[in-house]
């Protein structure tokens, strides 16, 4: 830790210490939940609670049988299938639809951008339980409410602005001369979005679509509502096994799913790390 310049006051180094233990106390407030769901999943009771054994650090009190039941309940099995499956299915179309309204808001004859930009990011800005409303009436009157497409369309229009963010941000220091140069040497319109624009972009692209398929793995209040028995995701299994039947299974499931989380943010850094390497590397 750098020293403290010899001019700063009392009270600056007072708020300069009390600051870091703010910070300290804060990421503690919201690590702490995770850290305690940890340890639990290896209980060996029935119960969320931590045993006299388990506290003794005493063997007898730990066991992998939830983790076991995880990954042999039919049940559960399903439901990772299900969300497995939506979820990539749901990112393809998220990806897809949203790097191109990206590359059609950043041209700059594009009409009414603004009210376009907004319109695209309004399922972020609108209850959640608002939005699955809306989807269950219209999903109903065009036959898809219940049914596996239904569930994935509803899923890419909430992951579809996560894209259009990041691949917007990606453009903004795309250098347009490139293109010019592309089709001033004969490459076509598709040549030059396959060869020029896509490798550049890249890293914006992946970024929105693992923000995508986190969003679609993760959601729970949509599926319950366009969704049906059959098309029960990990989310889903967990609400229903809180409200019907509580079984330390669930802190399994949600410690497989803090892992997952994990090695996407860390896939997601690498990213940040290359997009700004290749951004130093265009403007030099």
């Amino acid at each position: 830790m750098a020293a403290l310049p010899p001019y700063t006051t009392l009270f600056e180094r007072i708020w300069h210490y009390a600051f870091r233990v703010i910070c300290g106390l804060i990421l503690f407030f919201l690590i702490m939940p995770i850290l305690v769901i940890i340890p639990l999943s290896f209980n060996a009771g029935d119960y969320f609670t931590f045993t006299k054994e388990m506290l003794a650090l005493d063997p007898a009190g730990y066991s992998l049988q939830w983790y076991q039941d995880f990954f042999t309940n039919p049940n559960w099995q399903g439901a990772v299938r299900n969300s497995v499956n939506i979820s990539i299915f749901s990112t393809l179309i998220a990806t897809t639809l949203g790097t191109l309204a990206a590359l059609g808001l950043s041209q700059a004859q594009m009409p009414a951008k603004s009210a376009i930009m907004a319109l695209l990011l309004s399922p972020m800005i609108v209850p959640l339980i608002i939005s699955a409303a809306g989807m269950y009436f219209f999903y109903s009157r065009v036959g898809l409410q219940g049914t596996l497409i239904g569930v994935i369309l509803a899923h890419a229009a909430l992951g579809t602005p996560f894209v259009v963010i990041t691949v917007t941000a990606t453009l903004v220091g795309f250098d347009r001369s490139l293109i010019r140069a592309a089709l001033g040497l004969g490459a076509s319109p598709f040549t030059v979005l396959r060869r020029v624009i896509v490798p550049i972009i890249l890293p914006g692209v992946v970024s929105g679509a693992l923000f995508a398929f986190i969003t679609s793995f993760d959601e729970v209040v949509v599926v319950l509502f366009v969704g049906s028995f059959e098309q029960r995701t990990i989310p889903w299994q967990m609400f229903s096994g809180i409200r019907e039947h509580i079984s330390p299974t669930i802190l399994a499931v949600a410690t497989v799913l803090v892992g997952v989380s994990i090695v996407l943010l860390t896939v997601l850094e690498l990213l940040r790390r290359r997009s700004e390497r290749l951004r130093g590397v265009a403007s030099n």
